[in-house]
């Protein structure tokens, strides 16, 4: 019988070259065409021809077992094949096939009989010996092996040579002793390699030249689907895991590659393959075989933003892994999901009220950061607890964003939406929140709060979709953040704000008076809008809250709550509160102070 391996083009990763496995020099697996999953492999060995055997690990688990070594020659064998096989069209005759199943027969370079004979290529490099035990007579092609081997002898060439062949012996290294050391050492250089066996879509075990280190590397950035082991031996595929192995050894087995070290957490070593026809890692993600994984994208070197739209492009086209995904913002407009708005408050540093086009206000989140917080409870029972000044950090964290946003317009793109909680046991309850990236002048505000310390990124359960669109720069920046001390993360004493609140104190006030009238103008921040008319100032350089009304005016009153029940708001309170609301709310102003009423 005969037979071939087609190949369907091999300009880049993604088309599929011949899938040929090279077990040794004298036996390999050719796979026919994947028809809905992986194709069906084949052993051919080569007749009337014998080659070294490979090395070979001691079984796992037996200690009376030992590593066995390659014979002579083997792997010379082995990398001739496989240079010549690895990617090329073949085909093959078989001419026996034993009782066991083994079949044996001829394997020819190209798409008939006419091409290469392998065997023969072998035997004239002195890389096989011929099996003339089994020889008959009258077979020219093996008469011609014979004649082939003799020339190979006279030539000294290959196992012909003189010295019996010991320096073609590897000195095959399977275990490193300290693979954080080894790993440190390489600075992340790419190292020549040979990919010698994929054990999922995002796991290989290479081969590192030229010191023979067989290692298992971790793809960074990535995980595959895998296939778990039960209890009694056998392994269960997770969905897609042997569509994703076949993808990458079909594209990378035996192929020559470089690997760049990248990190080694936890004695797993992680790295990125290159190849010259395209980047594994970016393809698993592209066609829809991998998802991306935070704990290692941070040392992927080759720009993990590439690895989030290249996942992003699975997720819009709902291949594979992602055939039934729906995108956190699937229900929302494309209006409703990228806006330009004004920025009228910033609320508790992490979030901002902006005014829309059409004049409707709506709060934004920040998206995947957590303003500062006091962790358990250290607040003082004996004093009111007031979060802006009295918890660290908050108050630099909502001045920067007041300084730099306020009254400016930004550019908003809504990561998510999320749902209202109830309250738990220890946990507050907390509305449906707008989550999203806010920019200005091409700044991620969020990165930037996170990068001066002045905010922390949430972490997430790997398959929580719900984050920032732009994760890993936020990830990043607080990575920096740390390295530099800033912030939230220096070891220098927090700072701390002694505000005096006699907004509502008239003894205080009283007291205070005169050394304002003084001052004549002060400078100050409005906190708080009470009515049209009624505010609330921080005075920064005398670190104290006033009530201040604008002088010679009254404004309709708001609602408010007295003793006796609910005030009724008077008529265009509202309106003449948001009048000053979007005057002057947490901006700069001076303040002129005339007489106390």
């Amino acid at each position: 019988s005969a037979g071939s391996a087609h190949e369907l083009g091999c300009n880049s990763l993604l088309k599929l070259p011949t899938s040929v496995f090279v077990l040794s020099g004298c036996a390999i697996i050719v796979r026919g065409q994947p028809r809905g999953g992986p194709p069906p492999e084949r052993q051919i060995n080569l007749s009337n021809i014998r080659a070294g055997a490979m090395a070979r690990r001691a079984a796992q688990g037996q200690p009376d077992t030992k590593d066995t070594p390659d014979e002579p020659w083997a792997f010379q064998a082995r990398e001739f094949l496989r240079k010549k096989l690895i990617g090329k069209e073949v085909c093959f005759t078989v001419e026996i096939k034993t009782a066991l199943g083994r079949e044996y027969g001829m394997v020819y370079l190209g798409k008939d009989t006419t091409g290469e004979n392998i065997a023969e290529s072998l035997v004239n490099e002195g890389l096989a010996t011929v099996r003339r035990e089994g020889i008959r007579g009258n077979n020219p092609e093996q008469a011609r092996l014979c004649d082939l081997e003799d020339q190979a002898k006279s030539s000294k060439k290959g196992l012909w040579s003189e010295g019996g062949g010991t320096h073609t012996i590897r000195d095959l290294k399977y275990t490193i002793e300290n693979p954080r050391n080894f790993v440190d050492s390489l600075h992340q250089k790419p190292i020549n390699a040979i990919i010698e066996h994929v054990r999922d879509g995002s796991v290989v075990r290479a081969l590192l030249l030229p010191d023979y280190y067989l290692v298992t590397v971790m793809l960074s950035g990535i995980k595959c689907p895998t296939f778990k082991r039960e209890a009694d031996g056998t392994e269960t595929p997770e969905p897609f895991a042997a569509e994703a192995k076949f993808f990458t050894e079909s594209r990378l087995l035996q192929r020559d590659v470089q690997i760049i070290l990248e990190s080694c957490p936890n004695q797993i070593i992680l790295g990125t393959i290159l190849h010259p026809n395209g980047n594994i890692t970016e393809l698993l993600l592209k066609e829809g075989f991998a998802r991306c994984v935070d704990w290692s994208m941070a040392v992927y070197t080759q720009g993990a933003e590439k690895l989030r739209a290249a996942e992003r492009s699975a997720k819009e086209r709902k291949v594979r892994i992602w055939k039934d995904y729906v995108a956190p913002t699937a229900n929302l407009d494309q209006k409703d999901r990228q806006f330009v708005a004004k920025v009228m408050q910033v609320v508790n540093a992490d979030a901002m009220v902006v005014k829309l086009n059409s004049g409707e206000y709506k709060t934004i989140h920040l998206s995947s950061i957590r303003p500062p917080r006091i962790e358990g409870e250290n607040k003082d029972k004996d004093k009111r607890f007031r979060p802006l000044y009295d918890i660290p950090y908050m108050f630099e964290a909502r001045e920067f964003l007041r300084k730099k946003l306020i009254g400016k317009k930004v550019n908003v793109t809504v990561d998510y939406i999320r749902a209202a909680t109830g309250p738990g046991e220890g946990t507050p309850a907390f509305p449906e929140r707008t989550c999203a990236t806010v920019t200005i002048g091409g700044i991620n505000i969020a990165e930037a709060l996170v990068s001066k310390g002045l905010a922390t990124v949430i972490r997430y359960r790997q398959d929580d979709d719900q984050r920032s669109s732009h994760y890993d720069e936020l990830l990043a920046a607080e990575a920096r953040a740390i390295k530099n001390g800033k912030g939230l993360h220096s070891k220098k004493e927090v700072p701390i704000h002694r505000v005096a609140d006699i907004s509502g104190e008239t003894q205080k006030a009283k007291q205070f008076l005169p050394f304002l009238q003084r001052a004549g103008r002060s400078e100050a921040v409005v906190e708080y809008v009470f009515s049209g008319s009624r505010l609330k100032l921080y005075m920064p350089k005398e670190t104290c809250l006033i009530t201040f009304l604008l002088a010679g005016i009254e404004c309709p009153r708001s609602s408010r709550n007295l003793p006796g029940g609910m005030q009724v708001a008077e008529p265009f309170s509202d309106e003449a509160m948001l009048f000053t609301k979007e005057l002057v709310l947490q901006r700069e102003v001076k303040a002129v102070n005339g007489p106390k009423p």
